[in-house]
């Protein structure tokens, strides 16, 4: 599991981990014009025509709220349970619901040509862009050249932006149709342009891979395509909901743990529902809200929708709202719901008293992955806490005494 008090970056679009692991700045002023000219040379040796790059770069501009989302990102912060309850909340389900119906025969082919459920792909949908009725208005083109320009990953917004140029050189799409987040997604799924020349598909036949436009028929197929192509496994499930026995180990929590479902069922583990756990493959147990939370069983396709965004908090709430879609009910489990989340600071203090303490988690970069999860389970265990990788503003203050 990848969150821990879970710091989410829900602007990001599919295929980029671009969270930031520098502290936040301010925005400051920027040459601007002379980095697009020295672009302009870079783009055209990169095999860009001077008509499209001029026609399309003509009005770009400079995008500082831009930056200051980008350099502000690792302050935001909300717990697992705030965006669970957004996420699958019952206008969002009602919507999907109404979305899976207006769009069956679409679905019907997508999901027999690619194999993943309908319900997912539309969760998907959903949260990325409320079932396409928020899909951003910021210029696509602005934004990536502003990241280009002016933020620390320079060299991939710079990427990023040579493949919009592309898509406009190819004729896929119009300057204007290039609209998106302030990341630069676009799209009813929100793909980066990357994405877009890698797993986009014309579904409808009309020549063009549209994943602008108010027909979601493209855009939906697309991101079906992209999961498979990301290790989705048609007929395995993404996780499920467990209720896990009085006195369980949660040494065995985590994407480091493995097991079978009979293995997982002899050690007590049952699904919420009551239903056995399906037999498809390796199970990880994560508990993201730690031993007073919920707790997942979770399987080999939800590192396929790690693809899309690698908190574990969106890829839950994919599952989650997925299933409430196919007609499942809310979660059973509860929250520790008097908690708050860990600033950026905290994370880092966290990191350098687990490394002080002589539980090394490797890096001291704020973020909560497998190494320091690790390391926060060895020292809980230490100190005859419950070693579920969770630590809240309390804990963190014990470690530091």
């Amino acid at each position: 599991m990848r969150a821990l008090l879970v710091l989410l970056f829900l602007a990001l679009p599919a295929a980029a981990d671009i969270r930031p692991v520098a502290r936040p700045e301010r925005a400051e002023a920027f040459p601007f014009a002379e980095w697009v000219a020295g672009f302009r040379d870079r783009a055209l040796a990169a095999g860009l025509t001077a008509p499209t790059f001029d026609a399309a770069m003509a009005d770009v501009e400079y995008l500082p709220n831009v930056i200051r989302l980008d350099r502000r990102q690792s302050e935001f912060t909300k717990t697992i349970w705030d965006y669970l309850d957004a996420a699958a909340s019952d206008t969002r389900v009602r919507n999907g619901r109404q979305a899976l119906d207006r769009h069956a025969a679409t679905f019907d082919v997508i999901e027999a040509r690619h194999g993943v459920p309908r319900e997912v792909v539309a969760a998907i949908w959903g949260l990325e862009t409320s079932y396409g009725a928020v899909r951003g208005d910021t210029p696509t083109l602005s934004a990536l050249a502003t990241l280009a320009a002016d933020s620390r990953r320079g060299a991939f917004f710079e990427e990023q932006l040579l493949d919009a140029l592309r898509i406009l050189d190819q004729g896929e799409a119009a300057r204007a149709d290039l609209r998106g987040s302030w990341a630069g997604a676009m799209g009813h799924t929100q793909f980066l342009p990357s994405s877009w020349h890698a797993h986009a598909v014309d579904h409808d036949g009309d020549g063009r891979r549209d994943i602008w436009g108010a027909d979601p028929a493209d855009a939906l197929a697309s991101t079906a395509a992209y999961l498979v192509a990301n290790g989705w496994v048609s007929g395995q499930p993404w996780g499920a909901e467990v209720i896990l026995p009085e006195g369980f180990d949660y040494r065995l929590t985590g994407e480091r743990v493995e097991k079978t479902a009979p293995e997982w069922a002899a050690l007590g583990v049952r699904t919420a529902t009551g239903a056995p756990l399906p037999e498809a493959g390796p199970i990880s147990i994560r508990v993201p809200g730690g031993h007073e939370g919920a707790a997942f069983a979770t399987y080999g396709n939800f590192r396929a929708l790690e693809s899309y965004n690698t908190a574990d908090a969106y890829v839950i709430a994919v599952g989650h709202l997925s299933d409430r879609l196919a007609g499942g009910g809310p979660l059973v489990g509860g929250w520790p719901r008097g908690d708050r989340a860990l600033s950026y600071d905290e994370r880092i203090a966290l990191q350098e008293g687990l490394r002080a303490a002589g539980f090394d988690p490797l890096r001291i970069d704020a973020r909560i992955g497998p190494d320091t999860l690790d390391a926060i389970q060895r020292w809980q265990a230490s100190e005859g806490l419950a070693p579920d990788g969770y630590i809240d503003a309390d804990l963190l203050a014990r470690l530091l005494r």
